[in-house]
């Protein structure tokens, strides 16, 4: 694709990997002239089911223009097998001023939506894609509390097949009224676009000090549910002082916030198994 678009490819090294895909780094000239380095990520599977999804989300984040996000290149199954994605390389060893950091998120979460849908008022996203290795579902919805009980906890809680934690989760959605009681107070519930798996190894700053994130999960969604992962991410003091000055923290929100951890955690169980499956049930029994 580079060679057929006018690029030069000057030179390739290797970069690791994770359980899913190969990393590289690519230095190329531009067709006009101009160097860039590129991150490439390849995988064995189609570019619908690896790439599509993290490409359209980190396009909607890079939309905003807040936080940095890595601009993508292009994406595509390859001719000789697999596929690829392609991104601006971005030099992470920086380190960002958290409190900047916490107010470019929360900028981001109140940026206008890119797709029409979400800005029309609907929760989801174009596209499924994965949180981890699950398959994440996207399905357009016009009310949060429905889109979040049956594409994310429903889902999940059915892929753990434990009768322990359905009976739990059960009891949550009688006791809750199917999680409207959970959100009285909460205000009005608009669509943002959420990185949606925010943890520590997803978020970096570039040598010049700016915050960046990366490897997304991205949907539009309450923009809360993006904190589901924040019990491994490190957000300090700092960090929360900036976005509650872009966002108040609204009423509820602590007694929502085992909801959005419990996502995680379950879908942690379904990766990884062991003791997460405890937790999650830990966490929905403080709301039922």
């Amino acid at each position: 694709w580079l060679e057929a678009n006018g690029y030069t490819v000057e030179k390739s090294s290797g970069s690791g990997g994770s359980g899913w895909a190969s990393f590289s780094r690519l230095s190329v000239v531009k067709p006009d002239g101009t160097p860039q380095d590129l991150f490439v990520k390849t995988a064995s599977r189609s570019a619908k089911e690896m790439f599509e999804g993290e490409a359209l989300g980190l396009r909607a984040m890079y939309d905003t223009h807040t936080v940095r996000v890595p601009e993508v290149v292009h994406y595509g199954d390859s001719p000789s097998g697999g596929s690829y994605m392609m991104m601006e390389y971005l030099d992470l060893r920086g380190s960002a001023n958290p409190e900047e950091f916490g107010r470019l998120m929360g900028r981001m979460h109140l940026a206008e939506p890119t797709h029409e849908e979400a800005r029309a008022g609907k929760f989801g996203f174009p596209v499924d894609n994965t949180i981890g290795g699950t398959p994440q579902l996207n399905p357009w919805a016009g009310e949060w509390v429905d889109f979040f009980r049956e594409s994310r906890m429903d889902y999940q809680v059915q892929r753990a097949g434990s009768s322990e934690l359905s009976r739990v989760w059960d009891q949550v959605k009688r006791d809750t009224d199917g999680l409207r009681a959970l959100f009285e107070g909460a205000g009005p519930i608009t669509p943002s676009i959420v990185h949606g798996d925010l943890w520590s190894g997803n978020y970096a700053a570039t040598a010049d000090g700016v915050p960046t994130i990366y490897d997304p999960a991205c949907y539009y969604g309450h923009h809360e549910a993006e904190w589901g992962m924040s019990w491994c991410a490190s957000f300090g003091p700092g960090f929360w002082k900036g976005y509650r000055e872009v966002i108040p923290e609204a009423e509820g929100f602590q007694a929502r916030r085992p909801l959005y951890q419990a996502y995680h955690i379950i879908n942690h169980y379904n990766l990884f198994g062991g003791g997460y499956l405890h937790q999650g049930i830990g966490l929905l029994n403080q709301l039922a």
